[in-house]
C-alpha cells in the first residue's frame, strides 16, 4: 500500500538523532542525524560496523577453509582433547579408577592437575575404543603413567563384569571419517558445556 503524504503545510514528524538523541525535524524521510556533525559520526559508525562484519565473515571463511583441510589424525587429536575433558568432568568427585584413592592437595596443586582420563584398553592396542565411555575413566596421573594397579577391579565395580568383558572382547574394525570426527567433537563440546553449567 503506497504511503500517503502528509497534508500540505503539516511539518514532518520529529525524529530522534541516532547520535545525540536530540529531537529534530528531518528534511528527508531517510535522514537519521540532526546535522552535519552527527551525520559524520553516524557515517563513521556505520562504516566501522560494516568493516567489522566483513572481517568476521572473512575469519569465518578462513576458519572453514582451514577446518576442511584438517587431516584425520588432527581431527582425532582434537576430539580426544574434548572427550578427555568430558570424562574428567563426568567423573569429578570420584576416586581413581585404578587405586580407589583421591589426589593429595600437593598433587592437585601441580601444573596440569592430578588426574588423567585413563584408557582401560590403550589407544595403541585398541584404537577403536579411544572414544568409548566405558573404556575411559578418571584416574590419578601416577597410575596412568606408571601402570594401572587394578583398573580391571575398579572397572568391574564401576560398570559391572558383563560390560568389562564386552570391552575386552571387542575387536571391531573402525574407519574414522572427517564427518564423524567433526560431529562427535561437536557432541562432546555440547556435553562439556552442559556439565560445566551443572557444576557451577
Amino acid at each position: 500500500m503506497p504511503r500517503v503524504p502528509p497534508p500540505e503545510g503539516k511539518p514532518p514528524k520529529l525524529k530522534s538523532c541516532k547520535v545525540c538523541r536530540q529531537k529534530f525535524q528531518p528534511r528527508t524521510p531517510l535522514q537519521v542525524a540532526c546535522g552535519w556533525e552527527c551525520a559524520q559520526v553516524h557515517g563513521q559508525k556505520v562504516t566501522a560496523q560494516q568493516k567489522a562484519k566483513q572481517q568476521r565473515q572473512e575469519r569465518a571463511q578462513d576458519k572453514a577453509k582451514l577446518d576442511s583441510m584438517k587431516t584425520i589424525p588432527k581431527l582425532k587429536a582434537e576430539l580426544q582433547t574434548v572427550f578427555n575433558l568430558y570424562i574428567r568432568l563426568r567423573d569429578a568427585g570420584k576416586p581413581c579408577i585404578c587405586c580407589g584413592k583421591f589426589a593429595t592437595a600437593a598433587a592437585l596443586a601441580k601444573p596440569g592437575g592430578a588426574y588423567d582420563s585413563c584408557h582401560y584398553r590403550s589407544r595403541g592396542s585398541a584404537d577403536h575404543l579411544r572414544y568409548n565411555e566405558d573404556n575411559v575413566h578418571l584416574g590419578l596421573k601416577d597410575c596412568n603413567t606408571w601402570g594401572h594397579k587394578d583398573y580391571r577391579g575398579g572397572l568391574i565395580a564401576r560398570i559391572g563384569l558383563e560390560r568389562v568383558e564386552a570391552l575386552e572382547s571387542d575387536q571391531a574394525l573402525v574407519k574414522w571419517t572427517h564427518d564423524w570426527l567433526r560431529s562427535t567433537k561437536a557432541l562432546y563440546q555440547a556435553r562439556v558445556r552442559e556439565l560445566k553449567r551443572n557444576q557451577e
